[in-house]
């Protein structure tokens, strides 16, 4: 598989990296608005060819699929490109900014049967994926609750960057540069992550958002800081289960990390994310009856990056998909919806 990757801020030395250990697969090229940029990726990550815009590539023709790391509002109209021009597509999250654009970023992928993934990273959490086999397996019984947060402390902490001069951090604060705050960003983490893992849908929701004062204004040059920082929702899953999911880039000592707890009639699972490790625990059969929690080791499953690669080898599609991201997305639009009427609002 040849492999364009379309941006080259953010998340793509990710990409590069991940892809060009693949056995056969080769990044063959990048692309980006900013030359200097674009110059330094290549060189960086001995990428042979750059263009300044996706066009220019798709007149160049030498690739199979798309690594699509553009900013969120870019997503729907390149990847409908990539994806006319009969290229796979492996796209960044969230998949659109809003369920309309993402379905049509649906329609033309499964129309022209072509690849289409999005990378939803925890899904390479190999205790995550261990602990959804527990709970569809029934060890756990019928579930009953589900507990998931998303906790990071950039906005507290310089740990990935400064905010305050960085623009990749600054229009992530900023809707006018097309983010959907922290809902957007690492929302559809753990929405996925928490659904996923519990292997059930989200069917209701209500969700309480905020956005806190960070400068004089709200403003640091062009970017006004409105967009959300924090969210709090309660969801009613589709087999019945209640859930509470909450996340925020305002916890204190919370570098990166996700949780996640699935309680059954007969046992539960607890996944715990970092930067730096993860967890997978436990209470099943005897430990019940005394609370008792035992640790898992689970080994490594294979990553977003190489399930893709073996898609577009195959032909056959793998999760997650640009339908399950559309999916995910119309949950997040209702979580907006929810702050403004502030009533429970059906994933119709």
């Amino acid at each position: 598989m040849r492999i364009l990757i379309l941006g080259t801020g953010g998340m793509a030395a990710q990409h590069a990296k991940h892809f060009a250990a693949i056995d056969g697969v080769s990044v063959v090229a990048g692309v980006d608005v900013d030359p200097g940029r674009l110059q330094k990726f290549n060189e960086t990550n001995n990428i042979p060819n750059g263009f300044a815009s996706l066009d220019a590539a798709i007149a160049w023709g030498e690739f199979d699929a798309v690594a699509n790391v553009t900013p969120d509002s870019v997503h729907h109209s390149t990847s409908i490109a990539a994806l006319k021009a009969g290229k796979h597509v492996f796209c960044e999250k969230p998949l659109a900014t809003d369920a309309q654009k993402a379905f049509e970023m649906v329609e033309v992928a499964e129309s022209a049967g072509l690849i289409n993934m999005v990378n939803l990273t925890y899904r390479n959490v190999a205790q995550l994926q261990k602990a959804r086999e527990i709970v569809v397996s029934g060890e756990i019984g019928d579930v009953k609750h589900v507990e998931a947060s998303y906790l990071q402390s950039w906005l507290v902490q310089p740990f990935w960057g400064d905010w305050r001069t960085q623009s990749q951090w600054l229009w992530r604060l900023s809707t006018k540069h097309g983010s959907n705050g922290v809902l957007g960003d690492i929302g559809v983490h753990i929405l996925d992550f928490a659904s996923y893992g519990a292997g059930t849908d989200i069917s209701h929701v209500f969700a309480r958002l905020k956005t806190f004062d960070k400068a004089p204004g709200n403003k640091i040059g062009e970017y006004d800081l409105d967009a959300n920082d924090s969210f709090t929702m309660a969801v009613d899953f589709s087999n019945g289960a209640l859930g509470v999911i909450h996340a925020s880039r305002w916890a204190t000592g919370h570098m990166n990390e996700l949780r996640l707890r699935v309680y059954g009639d007969k046992g539960a699972v607890e996944v715990q994310h970092r930067h730096d490790w993860s967890k997978l625990r436990v209470t099943l059969g005897e430990d019940v009856e005394t609370g008792e929690w035992k640790e898992v080791d689970v080994p490594p499953v294979p990553t977003n990056y190489q399930r893709f690669a073996e898609a577009v080898k195959t032909g056959i599609q793998q999760e997650p998909s640009f339908r399950h991201a559309a999916e995910l997305q119309k949950v997040l639009d209702l979580a907006l919806v929810t702050e403004r009427e502030r009533k429970e609002m059906p994933v119709a």
